[in-house]
């Protein structure tokens, strides 16, 4: 079967009802991205750090998988399929694809909070929606953080998603506006011959290696579209 790699980002769980990493105005979930989201924050505020991705965690758990994920996960009947994606949700997971690979983490899990937070391999299910910095504890003592990667930390899983586009037979982005760094150089890093996709509203106004077709529609509409084409290329 051809290896079919997918690069997702917000835009593909915004239909799922989550929201945008940031919004035009700067702010996540009414909170400053600097006062939630980097390791400042959690050593100023680790209260309100833990808090909010509480409550972020809630309404991944309220959320459902949505058509885009789900005609992602049935394209493993006919190509090999493999997913990156920028979003700590596990949507693609819950609807039914394999293989997954998280740059930004997983809020499902926790990690430690120590020195080596960034570089861990060691992951700890959560279970519900709740972490306590009072209860929950790594085996070193340190109190679990989630499984997010913030701003001024390393991507470790950045190799693993490198290695994986590089044999590519088709290439997708989804729901991505490719302005994150170091992430974004994916798109560079596919093989010559790989059959290239873009998929998103605004696709006509990213400016993109001449591989690559442009699809300007939403994530739902989009994979619809290219399920069929695919499908009908094999057929």
């Amino acid at each position: 079967m051809k290896k079919l790699v997918f690069f997702s980002g917000a835009g593909m769980s915004a239909e799922s009802g989550i929201n945008t990493f940031r919004d035009s105005d700067g702010l996540w979930e009414q909170h400053r991205v600097e006062d939630v989201a980097t390791p400042d924050a959690w050593r100023c505020n680790p209260a309100l750090v833990q808090r909010f991705y509480n409550e972020r965690r809630k309404k991944i758990l309220a959320a459902q998988p949505n058509a885009a994920h789900q005609l992602i996960a049935e394209l493993e009947d006919t190509y090999d399929v493999h997913v990156i994606t920028q979003n700590i949700d596990d949507l693609h997971e819950r609807a039914g694809s394999s293989n997954v690979i998280h740059l930004h983490g997983n809020i499902r899990l926790a990690k430690t909070s120590g020195p080596k937070a960034q570089y861990t391999t060691e992951f700890y299910p959560i279970e519900g929606a709740e972490l306590d910095l009072n209860k929950h504890f790594c085996k070193d003592g340190y109190p679990l953080r989630p499984h997010v990667v913030w701003f001024g930390e390393a991507v470790p899983a950045y190799e693993e998603a490198q290695d994986c586009v590089q044999d590519a037979d088709i290439f997708i982005v989804i729901g991505t506006s490719l302005q994150v760094y170091p992430v974004a150089g994916l798109v560079q890093e596919i093989p010559p011959n790989c059959t290239a996709y873009y998929i998103d509203p605004k696709a006509n106004q990213q400016h993109l290696p001449p591989q690559f077709e442009k699809i300007a529609m939403t994530a739902t509409q989009g994979m619809q579209y290219l399920k069929d084409k695919l499908l009908n290329e094999v057929a």
